[in-house]
């Protein structure tokens, strides 16, 4: 896979792609249409940060590119690549409890706080993607 150069954009499978991490500088798209929610993408290689209609979505410290990224009732999946271990802060239903797969391995539960966050990381390694998802239980 590689890098977004338009820093975001729309899959055929209606799935969102954005982040480019090789950047050495911020470089952002706002206003960024998809089913009538406006999505604004901020990225360079220290952070990426995806919002939808105003609200955070995503996170990662230090930059990255998502893959693929869908977000339902159910959870989030999407693929990620990096140069560098990721610290992810996703924005999902308050107080839920979800499991964690990366590359179809359950690697734990986890609780969302009160506004909804979720912090974890992500080990990476250069030139290799993981997949995520993130399902609620219940």
């Amino acid at each position: 896979m590689s890098v977004i150069e338009e820093l975001i954009r729309l899959g055929n499978n209606g799935t969102i792609s954005f982040g480019n991490y090789l950047l050495d500088s911020k470089k952002k798209v706002l206003d960024f249409e998809v089913k009538g929610d406006l999505y604004k993408v901020k990225t360079f290689r220290e952070i990426t940060k995806l919002e939808k209609n105003g609200k955070m979505i995503l996170e990662t410290v230090p930059g990255a590119t998502i893959h693929n990224f869908n977000m339902t009732e159910k959870g989030t999946d999407f693929i990620v690549e990096s140069g560098e271990d990721l610290q992810l802060t996703l924005e999902l239903e308050p107080e839920t409890e979800y499991k964690i797969l990366i590359d179809n391995v359950n690697v734990g539960k986890i609780k969302t706080n009160m506004a909804g966050k979720v912090n974890f990381s992500i080990e990476m390694q250069q030139n290799v993607t993981k997949t995520v998802e993130i399902k609620k239980i219940g």
